[in-house]
């Protein structure tokens, strides 16, 4: 049996409730997870707000976690190979990572670096994943010059270290008060607000060659829409309305397209994350039971770095 967070309904954090579970037994393609730390992402409250399908109540809560495997299915391996009882591992594209335990596809699942520690590995995947399509889907090189909005946040924080690692200069707009949360990750901070247009020309008077967005307020597509002429280099994680109608990218998980690319960039970022080239920025940890705490914070917007349950 094990403890388990899921949502009896769809709405408001108020649905959510911890239960116990039973934690079946691993098939052929399958291993059982004991999982160490959570990661928390918006949409685990974002897909419980907006769901219609009722049939799939209750809904199982979280998409990446890490811990040890405690089985393993008959001739199964793990996604990145072998994969035996103790070994500790991370996986992502899950469902229900907010447990003690629980059952997942074994091609999910990845060798973690012993250099990366339980909370960080839970937390590198969704965002690393996401950041890496952004980059991907608008082209970014060596030499661009490339404004993220949001740099601060989880995605944010990654979409500068691949940039970095790309050899892009990355401008990046932020709150003041995580101006060296930017800094620190690569970034030069600009100050959203009135006149970000102008402020992000001056640091850039060669121009921008691609806008990656990550919060979707029309203030982050004007500007895009502003700095960059080719709409073939700007990309929104959360404006999907305003891409369709204004032809630039919309990226997200549930689409087929990003679900092949993020699954083909999954070993590659544990790589880069275990030889400290990709760091995970922990802001707090919760204990499991006070998950739905830790969601009233995540839906803040401002929790500076990620935040992991720990069961």
């Amino acid at each position: 049996m094990a403890r388990r967070w899921v949502a009896e309904d769809y709405g408001d954090l108020d649905v959510f409730a911890e239960i116990d579970a039973e934690v079946p037994a691993p098939g052929p393609g399958e291993v059982t997870i004991e999982v160490r730390a959570a990661g928390m992402n918006p949409a685990d409250y974002k897909r419980v707000a907006h769901g219609t399908d009722r049939s799939l109540l209750p809904l199982p809560v979280g998409y990446e976690c890490a811990g040890v495997l405690t089985a393993v299915g008959p001739d199964t391996e793990i996604g990145s190979g072998g994969g035996a009882v103790g070994d500790e591992v991370l996986a992502f594209r899950v469902q229900g990572a907010y447990a003690t335990s629980l059952t997942v596809r074994a091609a999910d699942v990845f060798a973690k670096p012993a250099s990366l520690p339980f909370a960080d590995a839970a937390g590198l995947l969704l965002a690393g994943t996401t950041a890496a399509e952004m980059l991907h889907v608008t082209g970014v090189k060596a030499g661009d010059t490339v404004v993220v909005h949001g740099a601060s946040g989880a995605v944010g924080v990654m979409v500068l270290q691949q940039a970095a690692l790309l050899g892009a200069r990355v401008i990046g707009t932020a709150s003041e008060r995580n101006f060296d949360v930017v800094r620190r990750f690569g970034g030069e901070p600009v100050v959203y607000g009135p006149g970000l247009e102008q402020r992000v020309r001056d640091a850039a008077p060669s121009g921008v060659d691609a806008a990656l967005d990550t919060v979707g307020t029309d203030e982050a597509v004007d500007v895009s829409l502003a700095l960059v002429g080719d709409r073939d280099r700007i990309v929104s994680i959360a404006a999907a309305g305003r891409a369709a109608a204004e032809g630039f990218h919309a990226i997200g998980g549930a689409m087929p397209a990003s679900k092949v690319f993020r699954d083909s960039v999954r070993g590659r970022l544990i790589e880069l994350a275990g030889a400290g080239q990709l760091v995970v920025p922990i802001a707090r940890t919760y204990p499991l039971a006070e998950a739905r705490a830790a969601l009233e914070e995540l839906k803040g917007q401002h929790p500076g770095g990620k935040l992991v349950l720990v069961p």
